[in-house]
């Protein structure tokens, strides 16, 4: 009865009170009510007067926008214990503290998928080559081997409330976040909470509400792992360990790492990555395991589309678009890639893109410097294509979905959490304003003095005199503007704060002003100031008409974007280009068969392979190309490459990294690919580094340009494996430090290799329960021929060493990379069946090949040995058809010889060719049209085809080089103009490109300036 006398007390009393005063007071009671409420914990103490009363409240005349899309004119929303009892035209129960929201919008309060609100951030770890090795976890306790995997951390264990943030998210019109700890590989869970104030225990929602994971391994000093492969394999033997775990714990001991995965994978999955081929990469990972993760996006995946719809997954979409960058130096300009213009231009269409696409999705404030830019972020999307109704959605029942959390959040309906914005008007409007944020049936003031719109038309009449002025005020809700309407409209100043008003203005045209100041009465204000001539008046202001707010944003037109080429680089493609049938004519033929070289020669290309060969060949419906005084051969192979592979070419923290796979970090938008294809490359092989004794799984790739990292994988080719031996798996050049890992010496890499295989033979004999070890399955598969050895080599002994270790376990060695003491023991790899990858002229470049010799090629071949020369190199890759030549002058090889160490004996060195590697009919249409010899230095590739499809074309290539031009200046001047606006900008920087080596240990890379044509700008 008490609570119900102070109520209706209140209400009789309300009922005389108008405008700022009347919401003012029935706000404060209501905090009153929503504080007892929220501290009202059944199971702590109370220091003082139990205050048990409830906090019940009715928003009345609003607009309410339950969800998106549906939305209710003149309705009440009433809550009760910070709870939503209904929202509609019911009754307005009699205890109600009533609030009139006329002209007002309410919304559902925002929810953030992605935060570490209220978590300690921690500090990255630092690892280099000048600290001790670290080998397994410095984690104290009953925890897993790898310091990365930190499953066992529970965000609701860590959750603290933080004001002052919350009240900064609170201003953005955020509600609910789920956060985390963002550190490590494994992250363990995410707590949802309010961004209510007082104790964390009502702040929670749900205490495990997600597992997060990422591919960064975050404040762990461990160096395993050092690269993005090797962070993807410890995630993938995590996942066996686990699950192995949970049937074995006995043979684990007490392992809460492992544990704690288990039971978390019940919960919503929630993967943090930098960019869309990242995105791929998880999502690939989750469906090897019955994973389906939703991705926290790097803001890049516009432009994979059809990739992102492919993976099936929800994704939450950053707003933190790129600032456009200041170009006004020319010289600056000239180093800024195209690819970082466009990515400017067009990140802010990203939302949009994933709601024309209908990818589901959610908008995070995770990755602004400032959250109060949050909703102009959003707006921006909105101009970029969002609808206003997604845009919503993205922002409150889409997370709730998310996170099975829709029960307690996301929309207007009765039963949730009292969590809702009052506005001014449509939420998207730029001039909208955020008057309060409820949270948990608790009010917290954003802009409570504009909570009166003042806007409208008024008669202001001066006495003495009693004259009379029509007055405008306009504008927005929280910057309102004074004009005098008259024959000659006039504007004035005009200010307020609380109910005090501040006015001036002249009555005519290059009058003097009156100046007057007053309070709030009723509908308008009233009070003193003077006249034009200094003397002292009285003044009123009545309301005539107010102005009325719109339901939607202010329509701006859609924001003109450029085209997205596949892939994101100047030389890219608008559309894919399609397979065709083709007709070579008139071309010197360069089969590499027993037919050698054909003069004045057709080739046929039907469906992407190889139709015919012959003179005076019917085209049919193929394209002629005419390549009358010109030369075809079969595409370069490079059997050593290191380009196309992202963040990290070595995993080197341990001497055998058997496990990481190049597979998992192909990296399709490499300039590279393009640039050797116009140096007539067709398919690579990419290695992992000489790091370490036994490397990572290797990936034969065919060159098809812009097409996604599977697509340009070489399907059916037999796996492969990087071994190497010599100065760089013993360290002999990493430092003082670098002292622990074994072997440090070459007799101790001899031991490392038998010990790998007798662990892999035991490890079979375990049978079918043993846990899975993919590190020994994959030396098993070396052991039982289904996957081969390419191994680092410069020394005879050595070399001679790895052969009698393949014939102890019956084995062996297909190819011997480098291999410049090959002309030593040509005569026992042949007899041991190996083969050999070598450079042309290489040497003296360190120790170990002092006694390399420019004929080691031709040597190795007359003894009859498989021989291949390849790059190791991103920039020789483009000419070995010139390194190839080299062997002509050295070693007096013939030129159809020569030819084959870069076409055909790569293709057999890698076990394809079968399919590709000379001209013969049947094998895949991977061809180069020479503008001349292709031996010669003079030789230009005209036609690069892979598959029958013209990934290269120098006519082309020319074309693509005025676009670029074009694009470039294009967005130079759009970025000029933004600067000009006062829009802030980002300083110029150099674009980088990682080009990987063989020598580039524990996956260091050397950066290299594009210049301004390249196109990767």
């Amino acid at each position: 009865m008490i609570k119900t006398r102070i109520s209706l007390s209140f209400k009789r009393k309300a009922r005389t009170m108008t405008g700022k005063r009347l919401a003012g007071v029935c706000l404060l009671l209501g905090c009153l009510f929503a504080a007892g409420q929220l501290r009202a914990q059944q199971t702590f103490p109370v220091n003082g007067v139990a205050d048990p009363r409830e906090g019940c409240y009715a928003f009345t005349k609003a607009t309410i926008v339950k969800s998106a899309g549906s939305v209710l004119t003149n309705a009440t929303l009433v809550i009760r214990n910070g709870r939503i009892i209904s929202a509609g035209t019911g009754a307005i129960p009699a205890d109600a503290v009533v609030i009139d929201c006329s002209g007002k919008f309410i919304y559902p309060s925002f929810i953030d998928a992605y935060s570490d609100y209220g978590t300690q951030a921690v500090k990255k770890g630092n690892v280099s080559r000048r600290d001790d090795p670290q080998f397994i976890s410095a984690t104290k306790g009953a925890y897993g081997w790898n310091q990365a995997i930190k499953s066992e951390v529970n965000a609701a264990g860590i959750f603290t409330t933080d004001a002052a943030t919350a009240a900064s998210l609170r201003e953005a019109g955020f509600g609910t976040v789920l956060t985390h700890q963002q550190d490590g590989i494994a992250r363990g869970t995410g707590v949802l909470v309010t961004l209510a104030d007082g104790r964390e225990n009502k702040a929670i929602i749900k205490e495990k509400a997600s597992a997060q994971y990422s591919f960064d391994k975050g404040s762990s000093t461990q160096n395993y792992p050092g690269s993005l492969m090797g962070a993807i394999a410890l995630l993938r033997q995590t996942f066996l360990d686990a699950q192995w775990y949970r049937s074995h714990p006995e043979k684990e001991g007490v392992n809460l790492s492992l544990q704690a995965w288990n039971d978390n994978q019940s919960l919503p999955q929630i993967f943090e990555v930098g960019d869309k081929w990242d995105a791929l990469r998880a999502d690939k990972i989750g469906d090897e395991f019955g994973v389906q993760y939703i991705i926290r996006g790097g803001g890049n995946e516009y432009q994979r589309i059809p990739e992102m719809i492919a993976s099936k997954a929800a994704f939450i979409l950053p707003v933190s678009f790129p600032l456009p960058i200041d170009v006004e130096d020319a010289e600056d300009a000239r180093f800024v890639a195209l690819s970082d213009m466009k990515h400017w231009e067009m990140a802010p269409s990203e939302p949009g893109a994933f709601e024309k696409a209908g990818i589901p999705f959610c908008l995070t404030a995770d990755g602004l410097k400032d959250v109060k830019q949050f909703l102009a972020g959003v707006r921006k999307a909105i101009e970029y294509g969002l609808s206003e109704q997604k845009a919503l959605d993205a922002l409150t029942q889409a997370p709730a979905k998310l996170l099975k959390a829709e029960d307690q959040v996301g929309s207007l309906d009765a039963g949730k959490l009292a969590n809702f914005l009052i506005t001014s008007g449509n939420i998207f409007n730029e001039n909208t304003v955020i008057y309060q944020n409820w949270v948990q049936g608790k009010k917290y003031s954003i802009k409570d003095d504009n909570w009166k719109d003042i806007r409208g038309t008024y008669t202001l009449t001066v006495s003495p005199g009693n004259a009379s002025y029509t007055v405008l005020i306009k504008g927005t809700a929280s910057t309102p503007a004074l004009s005098l309407l008259a024959a000659d409209t006039v504007g004035g100043s005009f200010s307020f704060s609380g109910d005090l008003v501040k006015v001036a203005f002249p009555v005519k045209k290059g009058s003097a002003q009156l100046r007057l100041t007053g309070i709030a009465d009723g509908n308008g204000w009233s009070g003193t100031g003077v006249d034009t001539s200094g003397n002292n008046i009285h003044w009123q202001a009545v309301l005539n008409k107010a102005f009325a707010a719109t339901d939607s944003a202010k329509t701006k037109p859609q924001a003109f974007i450029g085209n997205n080429y596949f892939p994101f680089n100047g030389y890219g493609w608008e559309t894919l280009p399609a397979q065709q049938d083709l007709l070579i004519k008139n071309a010197t033929v360069w089969t590499g068969e027993q037919d050698g070289k054909l003069e004045n020669t057709d080739v046929l290309v039907r469906n992407g392979k190889i139709a015919q060969i012959g003179k005076n060949l019917a085209a049919g419906s193929a394209k002629v190309i005419d390549g009358t005084g010109k030369h075809l051969t079969a595409g370069i192979i490079d059997e050593h490459s290191h380009i196309a592979i992202s963040r990290g070419v070595n995993e080197g923290t341990q001497s055998v990294t058997a496990e990481v796979r190049i597979a998992d970090v192909v990296n399709p938008d490499d300039v590279n690919i393009y640039r050797q294809l116009s140096g007539g490359v067709t398919a690579s092989h990419l290695l992992h580094g000489s790091a370490n004794t036994i490397g990572g799984q290797s990936q034969l790739i065919k060159l098809r340009w812009g097409a996604d990292a599977e697509a340009i994988k070489f399907a059916g080719a037999d796996p492969f494996i990087k071994f190497a031996l010599g100065e760089n798996v013993k360290q002999s050049n990493w430092g003082d430090r670098q002292r622990e890992r074994f072997p440090q010496t070459r007799m101790g890499v001899e031991q490392l290799l038998t010990d790998a295989f007798t662990r892999a033979l035991d490890y079979e004999k375990q049978g079918a329960d043993k846990r899975k070890d993919l590190e020994l399955e994959t030396l098993l598969e070396i052991i039982h021929s289904k996957r081969f050895v390419t191994c680092h080599s410069y020394v005879q002994s050595e070399i001679n060493m790895l052969m009698h270790v393949a014939d102890s376990f019956h084995f062996h060695i297909n190819t011997f990379t480098h291999i410049l003491e090959g002309y030593k023991v040509a005569d026992k790899m042949k007899a041991h069946g190996a083969g050999a990858g070598t450079f042309a002229d290489w040497w003296a470049y360190k120790m170990e090949v002092q006694d390399a010799i420019p004929y080691n090629a031709t040597i190795m071949q007359r003894v009859g040995l498989t021989v291949a020369i390849n790059s190791d190199d991103a920039e020789m890759a483009r000419r070995l058809n010139q390194e190839a030549a080299k062997s002509i002058k050295y070693g007096d090889m013939t030129e159809e010889e020569a030819l084959k160490l870069v076409t055909l004996n790569p293709a057999r060195l890698l076990h394809v060719a079968d399919k590709t590697g000379s001209i013969k009919t049947g094998k895949d249409a991977d061809l180069v049209l020479w503008s001349d010899d292709p031996l010669s230095i003079y030789a230009k590739a005209d036609k690069t085809i892979v598959d029958g499809i013209v990934y290269f074309d120098r006519e082309k290539d020319k074309e693509l080089r005025q676009r670029i031009s074009s694009e470039r200046n294009r967005l130079i001047r759009k970025m000029l103009a933004e600067k000009k606006k006062g829009t802030p900008t980002q300083k110029a920087a150099p674009a980088e490109e990682d080009n990987y080596h063989c020598e580039d240990l524990q996956g260091g890379h050397q950066h290299s300036l594009l210049d301004d044509e390249n196109g990767n700008n």
